[in-house]
């Protein structure tokens, strides 16, 4: 029977960054050569905990990225979720009593329809998201028109608005 783990044991896997950061699309690179994957069991408890059955596959791979570092009331985590063809960054904000409060595709690289679509994020100390997006064609020809900027925000609260 496998141990059931807690909360901690799944931010400890996080290490706590000061803010401001920006996530481009390679950045992984280092997340990935400092952190080790998550565990089947860390995936199943606390990014998939309602789910009977994981919707990944053999190829799905999680790895921790980093905690928000000083926030009060929540516990902001970013990890990098890597599957065929579809890359994500997700930020997720916990209660204290690891109860997720709010979950958001923050940055990516998705080749669809002969597309590569990309977005990178920037984090200030406010805790506000700049999220640049855009497209390019199967030649890597950047197409201007498909870009576009998202300002989120994660709340006192741990709402991501």
């Amino acid at each position: 029977m496998q141990q059931k783990l807690i909360f901690p044991d799944f931010v400890a896997k996080f290490p706590p960054v000061a803010m401001p950061v920006t996530i481009g699309e390679d950045t992984h690179h280092v997340f990935n050569t400092e952190n080790e994957p998550l565990s089947e069991a860390l995936i199943a408890q606390f990014i998939h905990p309602t789910e009977t059955v994981i919707p990944d596959d053999e190829f799905t791979e999680y790895i921790p990225c980093f905690a928000i570092d000083d926030t009060e009331q929540f516990i902001a985590l970013v990890w990098w979720k890597a599957e065929l063809l579809n890359y994500e960054y997700v930020l997720a904000t916990f209660n204290v009593k690891g109860e997720l409060i709010a979950r958001e595709v923050i940055a990516y690289t998705r080749v669809a329809e002969g597309k590569v679509h990309r977005a990178v994020v920037t984090i200030n100390e406010e805790y506000e998201l700049i999220i640049a997006e855009g497209s390019s064609d199967e030649n890597d020809l950047f197409d201007p028109t498909t870009s576009r900027t998202r300002h989120i925000e994660i709340l006192a609260s741990g709402e991501i608005v």
